[in-house]
């Protein structure tokens, strides 16, 4: 008998099908990836004034469909894969510094920035809408975040200087993605970058040695020295640290100056990363380059601070976004995958490992949610104080303690999907490279942690505002409330408590994330969260929940549908 099978150009006569392509999961596109995210619709309805709740509804399920799409998803997968590249000198020897892209990045970084994801700062509830869009953004391509993210935290440094924020804020906040190089005042918008860090220093900031030399004109300076790692430095303007003769402050360093001509920012060379790779991380170097004055001398940590404040929560939300496509990958992949007889999702192991996974990613967007609404709250100079005591100790902790967790989700979740995870074309291993930056970003560990300590010695507020907010959940989980009664006995020998910062930022985190779902999330999620993070039956492993507990509600809060 001769069988005819069809093979890519032509046929090959008498040879037999070897196999047909069943049990392989369908792509995960075409859907609204916030729409898909019950935790984050919940924490919008819930944070969000309700005179825009419906004009916030429609943007972020707009951008959720662009994000779900299948083009946008391959926009992403491009610019990752096509990193970007240095042009330090044009064809004719001039020096120009530029840094260029695929346009797959100028496609996602325009979309960003149309979306109100550097516009937090002119909406009424703009920062719990411009984190949900964060989130849901930052699941196509996280590259991208970095740029959104500077020049949205650099409108709480300049606001220090009254007269630099009145011009600059306007362009920050546009909508309009300018990219050309041109001085501000002739684009739409423009985007920023940061420099703090230099090679003797890291996050010793103080150790920086690029000096700034007053000129004639009141509040501009002359810079020379370097940066270790600047983010951004393609962007349209940069806030940096250097020493003036006051001591270290901050200074505003524009690419373009007014008269059309280059300012010195030479870029030396661009970071080979791990991850992150669509976005440019560079080293600069500072020769004669004109700067302004951002606040007064010697005050440039305390002025830049609002910045980096600011830009923490983006960590905790960026860490947020990776762990909620990698739960969403996982328990897609596993509700049509079939194996020993049945779907996965219905293995009552694999069952454990997704609610546990489940649970930290949604204990991470509703922390981060809530602290994007603290923001809203204490927005302004007649905003709530306390709110404002929150950020100062929830945010370093926050910051901490979910960009930790991330790296474990995404690896776990990974392996979710077999060998299929490891994968590029799956697209775990990309968020898995992604996964540790977060953590390293804005300060690591042990400077969060050391952050935390210095809120809980020196500003009472803080740990005050704290407790009213854990305080809010006391008598619904007695597993809750014996982790607050725990964390105040801890607290009150602060004896070489440098030492275990980091366990004690680390229970301080649990129980307010433990708090929120209390109040928040259904029973059933509350219920896994204080059993295994606050009750002591927690395993070293993900799917170590104890059996008992209604895991498969959990899993499907998780499942992306609908």
């Amino acid at each position: 008998m001769r069988v005819t099978v069809a093979v890519p150009g032509g046929t090959f006569p008498g040879m037999a099908a070897t196999h047909e392509v069943t049990n392989q999961v369908p792509p995960l596109v075409g859907y609204d990836v916030y729409a898909a995210d019950r935790v984050l619709t919940e924490a919008v309805e819930r944070h969000v004034a309700p005179d825009v709740l419906d004009e916030a509804r429609g943007e972020l399920s707009g951008l959720g469909h662009t994000a779900g799409s299948a083009q946008v998803q391959e926009w992403g997968r491009l610019a990752n894969e096509n990193p970007p590249k240095l042009r330090t000198h044009d064809r004719y020897g001039n020096r120009i510094d530029e840094v260029e892209f695929h346009p797959s990045w100028h496609r996602l970084l325009g979309k960003g920035v149309s979306a109100g994801l550097t516009a937090a700062w002119t909406r009424p509830s703009g920062h719990v809408r411009r984190a949900a869009g964060f989130v849901v953004w930052t699941q196509v391509e996280a590259g991208n975040g970095c740029p959104l993210s500077m020049t949205h935290a650099a409108v709480p440094a300049l606001r220090t200087d009254p007269a630099l924020a009145a011009e600059w804020e306007p362009r920050l906040t546009s909508t309009i993605y300018d990219w050309d190089l041109r001085p501000a005042d002739r684009k739409a918008g423009v985007l920023f970058g940061m420099g703090m860090t230099e090679k003797q220093g890291g996050s010793d900031v103080r150790a920086n040695t690029t000096e700034a030399r007053p000129l004639a004109e009141d509040g501009t300076y002359e810079l020379r020295g370097h940066k270790w790692f600047c983010s951004a430095p393609m962007s349209d303007g940069f806030l940096v640290l250097a020493q003036a003769p006051g001591g270290l402050t901050c200074f505003l360093v524009p690419r373009m100056l007014a008269d059309g001509t280059r300012n010195v920012f030479r870029i030396l060379r661009l970071k080979d990363k791990l991850g992150n790779r669509s976005n440019a991380s560079g080293e600069v170097e500072f020769d004669g380059t004109w700067a302004r004055r951002v606040g007064d001398e010697g005050r440039g940590v305390r002025t830049i601070i609002e910045m980096v404040s600011v830009t923490r929560l983006d960590c905790a939300l960026g860490a947020a976004s990776l762990m909620r496509q990698a739960v969403a990958q996982a328990t897609h992949h596993c509700a049509y995958r079939e194996a020993f007889g049945g779907k996965l999702i219905d293995k009552p192991l694999m069952r454990n490992v997704l609610a546990d996974l489940a649970l930290e990613s949604e204990a991470a967007t509703t922390l981060a949610l809530r602290l994007a609404a603290a923001y809203d709250a204490a927005e302004g100079p007649d905003g709530d104080e306390g709110e404002r005591a929150l950020l100062r100790l929830a945010v370093p902790a926050a910051k901490y303690w979910v960009t930790k967790r991330c790296t474990a989700t995404v690896t776990e979740a990974s392996e979710c999907l077999g060998g299929n995870g490891y994968v590029e074309e799956s697209g775990m291993p990309r968020l898995l490279r992604e996964s540790p930056l977060n953590s390293i970003w804005e300060g690591a560990g042990n400077v969060q942690a050391l952050d935390v300590l210095r809120a809980l010695q020196r500003e009472p507020r803080a740990f005050d505002a704290y407790l009213r907010e854990v305080g809010r959940a006391r008598g619904a989980d007695h597993r809750l409330d014996g982790a607050i009664k725990n964390l105040l006995t801890e607290l009150a020998d602060l004896n070489g408590v440098e030492a275990r910062a980091r366990r004690l930022v680390e229970r301080l985190a649990l129980v307010l994330q433990g708090a929120l779902l209390v109040q928040y999330a259904p029973p059933a999620v509350a219920d896994a969260f204080c059993a295994s993070r606050l009750g002591g039956d927690w395993g070293a492993a993900f799917g170590t929940l104890p059996h008992t507990l209604d895991l498969g509600s959990v899993v499907e809060r998780a499942r992306p549908v609908g």
